[in-house]
Formats: structure tokens, sequence, C-alpha cells
């Protein structure tokens, strides 16, 4: 369970990525839209796990290779941005949000299922 602190913290950390990716975003993933989905912070607040959802791509795990690979830069400008808010910027972690994936899965199992004949539920 997160405390208050680390909710309002991981609100804060989202929002302002959210505005770097939105700016700079395309410098390193063009045509492609990043969606902050979810932060976690660690109780200490020195590590944020972010959460992207990645839209217009093809390959996310190749999306999440390159923000990784560009991470120091992007908490660079994340602590550009939160400074005077925070004692340290936190490290950043990012994972794909997998979430929509799996809504479409369970949903075309449901058509699966909704389509098969029933059995009758009179017979013994």
């Amino acid at each position: 369970m997160e405390s208050k602190r680390q909710q309002k913290f991981a609100g804060v950390i989202q929002q302002d990525l959210a505005a770097i990716f939105q700016r700079e975003g395309m410098n390193f993933l063009p045509n492609t839209l990043v969606t902050i989905t979810k932060v976690r912070v660690t109780p200490d607040l020195a590590i944020a796990r972010v959460f992207l959802s990645f839209f217009n791509n093809e390959n996310n795990q190749l999306a999440l290779n390159t923000v990784k690979a560009h991470a120091s830069e992007i908490r660079y400008k994340l602590g550009a941005l939160i400074k005077n808010q925070v004692r340290v910027v936190p490290q950043l972690e990012f994972f794909v949000d997998d979430t929509n994936a799996y809504v479409e899965k369970m949903d075309r199992l449901f058509d699966q299922i909704s389509k098969e004949p029933r059995q009758d539920e009179t017979a013994e």
C-alpha cells in the first residue's frame, strides 16, 4: 500500500514526464505517441517505476529499449522540472504497460466463449 506522500510524488513525476515526452519524445521515438499510464515510487522516493504505453508503434520492446537508452537524459530533464520540490531526483525504471493487450486478449476469449453452443442445462 502506497502512502499519500508516495502517491503525490508519483503524480508529480507522471505529469512532468508526460510533458517531457510530449515536447521531446519525437526526438528519439518518431511517429510514436508515448503515454505514461502509471508511476510507482519506492517508500524512500529513490526509484520511480514508470509504466509506458506506446501507440502507433509496431515493436513495443524496441521502443522500450530506446526509452531506456535515453533514461539518463530523461532523468536530467525531469530533475530540471522538479528540482525545487525534491531533495533527490529518483532513478527511473521503465516498463511496458500491457494492460490494453491483456484486455483485448480477454475480450477475444469472452467473445469465443459466447459464440460456443450452450449445453442444455435441463439434460441430466
